[in-house]
């Protein structure tokens, strides 16, 4: 069986200017994926939506 996925729109903060140390995120409704500018390749974290607006939630509260 094979999954077909459509592709990830990936972003990199607008705080991030032309920098490469950073990360970028793509976001769909069931998924929130995090990678390292610097190693596309390499791993991605991925975690719930609703984990990673809870996250973001938290952190502006701060």
């Amino acid at each position: 069986m094979s999954i077909h996925r459509t592709p990830d729109t990936w972003r990199k903060s607008s705080f991030s200017a032309q920098e490469t140390a950073c990360v970028e995120l793509a976001l769909d409704p069931a998924r929130a994926r995090v990678r390292d500018t610097k190693d596309r390749d390499g791993g991605v974290l991925e975690v719930p939506f609703t984990a990673w607006q809870a996250f973001t939630t938290q952190l502006r509260e701060q």
